[in-house]
């Protein structure tokens, strides 16, 4: 009954409209620079195995995964799965974004701590996101409003988890450009504006997901703290 009122509306429209808008430039500046291909000519894969051996970085498994923009490093395998036109493409925007993965490599190798601090946090959040919702719809129905404000703080933890990648996300590409230009990958002016265009691109994704974060909290605050009120 809280989540289709007009207040929710109020609150998430201008996070709905951001987030689409960033992931229509993701989309747009991605397809853009994917028919773009770079002077090397090498792949995604092969620029991953040049940054490697160039940037210092301890050997890791490469792996080809399905999907567009499903690329990641997990740090618990020290893996880096690229998608496949990513893995196999030679253009700007392919070497753009495994150079960013690899900009997260480089930081777990390192021991960068927003990194750290950001998986220590993925265990509280996975909880929180469920267990807010309860202790919230709970306490409302039950007009407990102390448990209320505790699924508040539960839920709190998607917001200070955006918050948390929002300084890793960022690092990473600009690691990533370092690697490409250090390793030779890079060598124009033009190339170097395509991949600054996509790694900006994916940076306001995580920008417009910290603000879509809090606005849902401040909804929850509202709707506990106006429960307060009417009693």
């Amino acid at each position: 009954m809280f989540y289709w009122n007009p207040q929710y509306l109020l609150y998430m429209a201008p996070a709905m409209l951001l987030m689409f808008a960033a992931q229509w430039y993701v989309n747009s500046t991605y397809k853009k620079w994917g028919q773009v291909q770079s002077r090397s000519g090498i792949s995604g894969l092969e620029a991953a195995q040049r940054i490697i051996r160039t940037g210092n970085l301890n050997e890791l498994a490469i792996h080809q995964i399905p999907g567009q923009l499903t690329d990641h490093y997990d740090p618990r395998k020290t893996e880096l799965s690229l998608s496949a036109n990513v893995y196999q493409g030679s253009s700007i925007a392919s070497l753009a974004i495994a150079a960013h993965e690899l900009g997260h490599a480089q930081q777990d190798q390192e021991g960068y701590f927003p990194l750290r601090l950001r998986s220590m946090l993925v265990p509280a959040v996975n909880i929180g996101s469920t267990l807010g919702w309860i202790l919230i719809m709970a306490g409302l129905v039950l007009n407990m409003l102390g448990i209320a404000w505790l699924g508040v703080f539960a839920f709190s933890g998607g917001a200070i988890f955006a918050l948390a990648t929002l300084p890793v996300e960022l690092n990473a590409s600009a690691r990533a450009k370092v690697l490409l230009r250090n390793s030779g990958i890079i060598t124009s002016s033009d190339e170097e504006r395509g991949v600054n265009q996509v790694l900006n691109a994916a940076a306001l994704t995580y920008v417009a997901s910290l603000f879509t974060a809090v606005m849902q909290l401040l909804y929850w605050v509202s709707i506990v703290g106006g429960g307060r009120r009417r009693r």
